[in-house]
């Protein structure tokens, strides 16, 4: 396989796999009909690969220069609407759907950027941003806290598998199994946070705010 006919695979099991979930989580969140969940699900899947086109000024952005993109991140929301009953009944794999989501477009993110001549920093930046930019849309419109604020094993995991993309573009090894090592690595990262409920540190008073124990009044009965 090419280096293009990768990026584009990768990049469209990315888009099917976070329209699914991002259709998943917007039913969830709210009752929403099926022009709701189509719409949440196609921006979760093409919201961050936008955003990192609008910045490195690639026009028209890729969503919308190739229809295939439309098409599967469409497809992906409609299999979620059709079959939403059977697939929330898999709440932890559509967690690990995610997680391969973002593994996937944080390597393309990263990929891309570079092709456009963008240095090693912002390549790495603009990876993780194709990974949780979407999400992050797709939380603001259900009017939630987004996840990529909360969990302390979502940017990190797409920052450390963009750092190894960048790695291997540099060094000249980049290629088939360089991009599927470093979306492995950003899988099993986030696979971890998830197993084993891991996050970042937070700062103490938002700790005291999470303990029961903290929210009771002093001086009560």
């Amino acid at each position: 396989m090419t280096e293009p006919s990768l990026l584009l695979a990768l990049d469209l099991t990315g888009t099917f796999v976070f329209a699914v979930n991002g259709a998943l989580t917007g039913l969830e969140a709210a009752r929403l009909d099926i022009v709701g969940m189509v719409t949440l699900g196609m921006v979760t899947a093409l919201g961050g690969g936008i955003l990192r086109d609008i910045l490195i000024k690639a026009f028209p952005p890729a969503a919308f220069q190739y229809w295939p993109y439309l098409a599967v991140a469409a497809g992906g929301a409609l299999l979620a609407f059709f079959f939403s009953r059977a697939l929330r009944r898999f709440a932890l794999p559509i967690l690990f759907l995610d997680a391969a989501g973002l593994s996937l477009f944080c390597v393309t993110g990263a990929t891309k950027s570079l092709e456009y001549g963008l240095g090693a920093v912002p390549a790495v930046i603009l990876g993780a941003v194709t990974g949780v930019g979407g999400g992050t849309i797709r939380d603001v419109l259900v009017r939630r806290v987004p996840t990529v604020l909360t969990s302390g094993l979502y940017a990190i995991p797409a920052l450390v598998g963009a750092a190894i993309v960048v790695i291997a573009v540099r060094t000249g090894i980049y290629g088939v199994l360089a991009a599927l090592g470093a979306a492995l690595v950003c899988f099993l990262i986030r696979a971890a946070g998830i197993r084993y409920n891991l996050n970042a540190p937070v700062a103490p008073e938002a700790k005291n705010k999470n303990d029961p124990r903290q929210s009771e009044k002093p001086g009560g009965p």
